[in-house]
């Protein structure tokens, strides 16, 4: 019989006050006995709606259903036939937002808990340690996959297990991109990233780093004298937005894309590192996603007092209900309904202040999101040394700037066909947030698997011509 409890357990977590002085993960896992007390919530539609809201179609009533018959292993091979990065989905994909939204029993009480179940599936398969897939048979072809974020890591497992020569070309020291570079370490281990990455190696796949596609090598060239038939670009978005305010050149003021490659990648956190960062006491986190809450509380984790300002209300925050009451369990507060019109600074160039006014909400703009109008008459100053700027990011324009016939958006984003990845340049795929912009995770992994299977289907239809 299925359990009919209306709620869903609750995830363990390591204590607010003990968290903010390491950067231990904070989510601890469901036990076994929790994990089937979950499962059986699940009532196993026989139309499965969950499944609709995932972007690479976990079987998820199926993998749910092993966990209540106690088979662990069974479940994680249902999981892994469509997800090549379950340990990382079950921590950082927004559930709520995709296939728990579909849930039958959210209608009338909260939905399974099918992010944490696959968590702990995951989990228990990588504890028990065992040993790396054998490599599928070479079919005699070779395609490059640019970035080694979630989508390419997707599109590059996919074409390996196809038998495809795989090579992963990654512009930093370090394989897993936003994953290792974004995601902080008590969100996302990077041990469990490199778990995955030994994974896809494991099947084949050759990773190569310090390699910037657009100067160390172009697409031009891979696809000429390095001879691989296709080329799958998944750079993501890395580059910073701003809001070209007066100040933002200050000493102080960082994009959230550098404060977090510096701590989570450069170990600017620990003592002795040689990139250390100036956090600084009082730190200003703008913007309101999942990335300034994760620029927030690290900066918390640094010893500084921080504030979120956001330009709406809590109702309109874009990041995860589960995030922003982590950062305020943290001691994080929020300015809601306010704007930054300046940052002030010093004698010496630090930031000392940034100048604000207050908003209220007017008609909805092209979003369907309430307007934020300006209150004449607000102006005020938050005493601040240190500004981070979470604005989102766009794709860079390196690879669009040296590489011949491929057409983009005006933004930056690669133009690539719904489906399958197809850019105007022949041979070409794009997927992630490359194309897109800014989004989430497991999005860019829908987008590698789908242009995966499209190169495939390119590439056996050229050789069989």
């Amino acid at each position: 019989m299925p359990n009919m409890d209306p709620q869903k357990h609750a995830m363990p977590t390591q204590d607010a006050e003990q968290r903010i002085h390491n950067f231990d993960e904070v989510a601890q896992g469901y036990t076994l006995e929790i994990a089937r007390e979950e499962a059986a919530r699940c009532l196993n539609c026989k139309t499965k709606p969950c499944v609709s809201g995932c972007p690479v179609q976990v079987h998820i009533p199926d993998f749910i259903r092993l966990i209540t018959l106690g088979d662990l292993e069974g479940a994680y091979q249902e999981i892994a036939k469509t997800n090549a990065l379950p340990a990382v989905c079950g921590r950082v994909c927004p559930q709520e937002n995709q296939c728990e939204k579909h849930c039958v029993r959210g209608i009338k009480a909260e939905p399974v808990g099918i992010g944490r179940l696959e968590r702990f599936v995951a989990d228990t398969h990588n504890a028990q340690g065992d040993a790396a897939p054998a490599a599928p048979e070479k079919n005699g072809h070779k395609v490059a996959v640019v970035g080694s974020g979630p989508s390419g890591l997707a599109c590059a497992g996919d074409l390996a297990r196809l038998g495809y020569e795989v090579t992963v070309f990654e512009a930093l020291h370090r394989a897993g991109g936003v994953l290792v570079y974004g995601i902080p370490e008590f969100r996302l281990p990077k041990a469990i990233v490199q778990r995955e990455i030994d994974t896809l190696q494991a099947l084949g796949v050759k990773v190569e780093t310090n390699v910037v596609i657009g100067r160390t090598l172009t697409v031009d060239e891979l696809m000429g004298e390095y001879g691989f038939e296709a080329v799958f670009i998944g750079s993501g978005a890395g580059l910073p937005k701003f809001m070209n305010i007066p100040g933002e050149t200050l000493k102080g003021v960082y994009s959230a894309n550098e404060f977090l490659t510096r701590v989570n990648l450069m170990r600017a956190a620990q003592p002795g590192s040689d990139t250390p960062i100036q956090h600084g006491r009082n730190v200003a986190v703008v913007g309101g996603g999942n990335v300034a809450m994760d620029a927030a509380r690290c900066a918390r984790r640094l010893g500084a007092e921080v504030t979120v300002v956001y330009r709406r209300t809590r109702e309109e925050l874009p990041a995860r209900a589960e995030e922003v009451e982590h950062a305020m369990e943290e001691g994080i507060v929020f300015n809601f309904l306010t704007n930054p019109t300046e940052i002030l600074g010093d004698d010496q160039g630090w930031v000392r202040a940034i100048r604000c006014l207050s908003m209220e909400l007017g008609e909805p703009d092209a979003s369907g999101r309430r307007r934020p109008v300006e209150i004449p008459g607000s102006e005020h100053d938050l005493p601040m040394d240190a500004v981070i700027m979470a604005l989102g990011t766009s794709p860079n324009p390196l690879i669009r700037d040296t590489t011949d016939g491929l057409e983009t958006q005006r933004w930056g984003g690669i133009i690539a066909e719904d489906g399958t990845g197809k850019t105007s340049r022949e041979g070409v795929y794009a997927g992630g947030d490359a194309v897109t912009g800014a989004a989430t995770v497991i999005l860019a992994m829908g987008a590698g698997k789908q242009a995966a299977a499209a190169i495939h289907r390119y590439i056996q239809d050229k050789a069989h011509a």
